[in-house]
């Protein structure tokens, strides 16, 4: 269990909601397929996947997704999932849930990408293409006003928060200090005055699929929101410096949209190491990944 208030389930449970809602598909093969810090994954036959959310609050993501994944989907340049089936709650999981096609492909590592700089230009060229989707009529509001397409400055308490958690880890290897005044400056800068535009607004690597060595699917559209851009840009420090260089240069971002980036990588990062520390260690694992890439960058590490 990662968060408090979190609903258990296990593959008796799903079997039990396909059970009552989706019979045809209730004999299928079933199996885990991996578990986020928001939803828990079983894949179902050879061509579906099954997500429930593990807290009340995560249940209207997938709501989000249902409505607005269809709509975009056709005006991207990768693959999105495909929503196939909005599952209510039932006697055995009292969440909204949902299954979407199967999308073959692995995570970006070092067995799968061998061109890192294309990698860099293929994420570039989706978000680009992601950013400039007409809002179709949608606003930054409700579901899809969440913080991370909007200002650093309303973020500084919980992000300080987990600074100091950091501080009181014995023995983090991590320069927090440093991390913290690249946190401070940021937050003297200009808040971003662009458009609104349509963010994913989590692209990790883990959200990320390749196929062939080349970006082929984004993934977990649970954070879909619009807003500023400046945080769409942070994951980049979960990749290589080669993909990081070739990202930047073909957005063409500008040299505040970039610190403000780094800033939101920074929290984002500072806080899932804070929060997880005792319950996920693969995903803080992750979060100091990204830190240290930041200090090395800075030349702190």
């Amino acid at each position: 269990m990662l968060h408090e208030g979190e609903i258990p389930v296990d593959e008796v449970v799903v079997r039990s909601l396909l059970e009552e809602q989706r019979p045809e598909w209730a004999a299928l093969s079933l199996s885990p397929a991996g578990s986020g810090t928001d939803n828990n994954m079983y894949r179902l036959g050879d061509d579906l996947l099954v997500r429930l959310p593990r807290t009340p609050d995560k249940a209207a993501t997938l709501r989000k997704e249902q409505t607005w994944l269809p709509r975009l989907a056709p005006r991207l340049a990768c693959r999105i999932p495909e929503p196939v089936h909005a599952g209510t709650p039932g006697a055995a999981f009292p969440l909204a849930w949902s299954v979407y096609r199967w999308i073959d492909g692995e995570e970006p590592g070092p067995g799968a990408v061998t061109d890192w700089a294309a990698f860099g230009r293929d994420l570039a060229e989706t978000v680009r293409s992601l950013h400039t989707v007409d809002l179709m009529g949608a606003a930054r509001t409700g579901s899809l006003s969440g913080y991370r397409g909007g200002a650093l400055g309303p973020c500084d308490g919980w992000v300080g928060e987990s600074f100091d958690a950091c501080r009181a880890i014995p023995g983090l290897d991590l320069d927090v200090a440093f991390l913290h005044q690249l946190w401070r400056d940021a937050l003297a800068l200009p808040d971003p005055a662009g458009r609104h535009v349509w963010l994913h607004a989590d692209l990790k690597p883990t959200n990320l699929l390749v196929r062939d060595g080349r970006l082929h699917a984004l993934i977990d559209f649970g954070g879909l929101q619009v807003g500023a851009p400046d945080a769409e840009h942070a994951p980049v420090w979960d990749l290589p410096a080669e993909a990081r260089g070739a990202y930047w240069d073909a957005m063409d971002l500008d040299h505040l949209t970039w610190l403000r980036a780094r800033a939101w990588a920074v929290a984002v990062g500072i806080s899932g190491v804070s929060y997880y520390w005792h319950t996920y260690p693969a995903f803080v694992r992750e979060c100091l990944a990204r830190l240290h890439a930041i200090l090395a960058e800075a030349g702190h590490d």
